[in-house]
């Protein structure tokens, strides 16, 4: 399928259709929502809204069937847990726990909204795992009453270059970074391979480079180079600095 670029426009349209409702009240057939299941279908995307203090999908687009094999009005955070592929899990667990983190930001501070951005890869129906960009816009509204909501962007991106030991995450305020995926966007996250991540999370639980050599099987020599090579990418003095960072940006 090839994509056909669109702005994000039309999610805020969308939110300003039915945030009055508190997105209870979603018509099939009305204007903006026969473009919304369009653009879904022309793109390989799908999208859920969340109200976040009942842990709860308000909305899951049709779409999310032929992706990943999920009926809409069933869908529950189980499902991506299912649908993950297993070298993820990890990146899932720590991406939940960040989606509170940044919950209770947005509704601590004056923002009022918030983006998290990560890649994951997910299975479909036929069993197949493929590349996926999850979009996570979190807002505060008063309307119709005070909440945190999340709307979640699912693309498939395959069709796009990704090194293989890299991935993409951003967490942070620039709503700019909302946007239809495109390999720029894909590009931005940490400066590490996901050897160095593994390592990095083996030295934060008290592992000497020794310990960690025997664990993955590698030299110790090896792994020291890793050390190295991860504290000149980062630009810091200890590695206890580069595993704060990446604790405040859900990466351990």
């Amino acid at each position: 399928m090839v994509s056909i670029p669109y702005g994000y426009s039309i999610f805020f349209d969308f939110i300003d259709s039915y945030l009055p409702s508190g997105f209870l009240k979603i018509k099939e057939d009305h204007p903006i929502m026969q473009r919304l299941d369009q653009v879904m279908e022309d793109n390989d995307q799908f999208i859920t809204v969340a109200d976040l203090a009942q842990i709860k999908f308000l909305y899951v687009s049709k779409k999310i069937r032929q992706m990943i094999g999920v009926d809409p009005a069933q869908l529950n955070p189980e499902h991506f847990v299912e649908v993950t592929h297993p070298d993820d899990l990890g990146r899932l667990g720590l991406l939940r726990a960040l989606t509170f983190k940044v919950e209770k930001e947005v509704r601590e501070t004056q923002k009022g909204s918030a983006l998290a951005s990560f890649s994951l890869r997910l299975r479909n129906p036929s069993g197949v795992y493929f590349k996926t960009l999850c979009q996570a816009y979190f807002f505060s509204s008063r309307i119709p009453q005070k909440k945190i909501y999340l709307i979640q962007v699912i693309s498939n991106v395959d069709l796009y270059k990704i090194k293989k030991d890299r991935f993409h995450h951003y967490v942070g305020n620039d709503l700019s970074l909302f946007k239809f995926p495109d390999q720029k966007l894909l590009e931005i996250g940490p400066d590490l391979t996901y050897r160095e991540l593994e390592i990095i999370r083996l030295i934060e639980s008290g592992l000497s480079s020794k310990e960690i050599a025997a664990k993955l099987f590698l030299s110790v020599h090896t792994v020291n180079t890793h050390r190295s090579n991860i504290l000149e990418k980062s630009g810091k003095c200890h590695i206890s600095d580069l595993i704060y960072e990446l604790k405040e940006n859900g990466l351990l």
